[in-house]
């Protein structure tokens, strides 16, 4: 059976999008940190300061059990950070919602991951374009 061999410049730009990859977790977690937050609370309040969303959505978006997302939110619930609410679509639906103060927290998690912005800024808008478009293009 042949096996077929990465050309190098495809090895190196994956072995780039892991490095990327592993700085943003490192850097992610060190902010969730700083505000109090694991990475799992930081990512479900990045989330719910979008928009609000059922349990079982903010399960399949972090690609978790809906159990573990119940936990998350009760303990981002413990400090006012999200409330739970009906859905006004169906009533049976409850939605876990950020409040002022998280989605002010959200915000700030946000504004602190220097590790994303500052690279980010060494290139021009166009480069930046064209970064988000072959991302854009990578995910389909």
């Amino acid at each position: 059976m042949p096996t077929s061999r990465m050309d190098p410049v495809t090895l190196e730009v994956v072995d780039l999008i892991g490095a990327v990859v592993s700085r943003y977790h490192e850097e992610y977690e060190h902010a969730a940190a700083h505000h109090q937050l694991t990475g799992a609370q930081a990512k479900l309040l990045g989330l719910l300061a979008v928009e609000p969303l059922p349990m079982r959505r903010i399960a399949e978006r972090l690609k978790c059990e809906p159990s573990n997302v119940t936990g998350i939110v009760d303990r981002l619930e413990s400090r006012g950070l999200v409330a739970r609410r009906p859905d006004p679509a169906d009533r049976r639906v409850k939605l876990a919602a950020a409040t002022e103060e998280g989605r002010e927290t959200a915000e700030r998690l946000r504004e602190s991951l220097d590790f994303a912005r500052e690279p980010l800024a060494g290139l021009s808008p166009a480069e930046r374009a064209l970064l988000r478009d072959l991302l854009r293009r990578m995910l389909g």
